[in-house]
């Protein structure tokens, strides 16, 4: 009885998340759409989920007008640095916040909580003003200072939560067992806190990957700008967009995102404390 009752329920929610996801999948479904549709589908007033005469023709048009690969190098460069760079500074932050817990490393926290909140037109201004007087303006690495500050935050956020869920009692057991500090740290907290490092690294590469309004502030030659700040350039002077080509240089911008949280997924579902047993 207890089963049949329980199975509308079971339904329900699964049509429920079915829903979610389809609602989710929307936009990314239309933009894989648009980017395979010849010009007259685009142009129609009927438009189709499916294009019918499905052509490569925007992704190669798309490619023609604007140095993709150059700008993909530039935001891969971007991306990369400053996720490896916040990494390792807020891995030993978090780890004293977390292990050394006192008024200030409380309220150090909230303000890095709340320092979020922050829109990015607060803090334009004054980093434009200390990169100018840096000579860092329009160069991918004043980019990526920027990057790592405004990264750090959320960084040293969700390692604080992976270093409190590691058990003080194995840094313990192990300095029982004659194992002096810094081996403590590498030996039996850092393998435990490798799927929290990698999974932050990939956000922070994933943040500075799609960051759009720093890097059309700070970078004004085409040689320097990031992919999101390429694909501005198929719209037209008066706001109309070049549509299919658009869509095609979106649809290879979102790739690496999509796989990355994949990975990131993977990495968070496949728990914190697998072998963590001392024998």
């Amino acid at each position: 009885m207890s089963l049949r009752t329980s199975r509308p329920a079971r339904i329900g929610q699964y049509l429920a998340l079915l829903a979610y996801l389809v609602f989710l999948a929307f936009p990314f479904l239309w933009l894989v759409s648009t980017a395979f549709k010849p010009a007259p589908e685009l142009a129609s007033l009927h438009p189709t989920w499916i294009p019918e005469d499905p052509t490569l023709a925007n992704f190669r048009q798309a490619f023609d007008e604007q140095s993709l690969l150059r700008a993909a190098g530039n935001s891969l460069v971007a991306a990369v640095c400053a996720a490896l760079i916040a990494v390792v500074v807020a891995t030993p932050m978090a780890y004293v916040t977390a292990r050394h817990r006192s008024r200030l490393t409380t309220a150090a926290t909230g303000w890095v909580v709340v320092s979020q909140a922050f829109p990015f037109v607060l803090v334009i201004i004054p980093l434009f003003l200390v990169l100018k007087d840096l000579h860092l303006i329009n160069s991918l690495a004043g980019l990526v200072m920027v990057y790592v500050v405004w990264s750090l935050p959320f960084a040293l956020w969700m390692l604080v939560g992976y270093v409190r869920a590691v058990p003080a009692e194995l840094e313990e057991a192990a300095a029982v067992d004659g194992a002096g500090r810094l081996r403590t740290l590498v030996s039996v907290t850092a393998p435990l806190l490798a799927p929290g490092i990698v999974a932050t690294a990939l956000f922070a590469f994933v943040t500075a990957w799609n960051e759009f309004f720093f890097a059309l502030v700070l970078l004004k030659t085409p040689e320097k700008q990031t992919l999101p700040v390429v694909l501005t350039h198929f719209l037209g002077a008066e706001g109309v967009a070049d549509l299919g080509p658009l869509a095609a240089a979106a649809f290879l911008a979102t790739i690496p995102s999509l796989v990355l949280f994949a990975v990131i997924q993977k990495r968070i579902t496949g728990g914190m404390f697998t072998g963590a047993v001392k024998s």
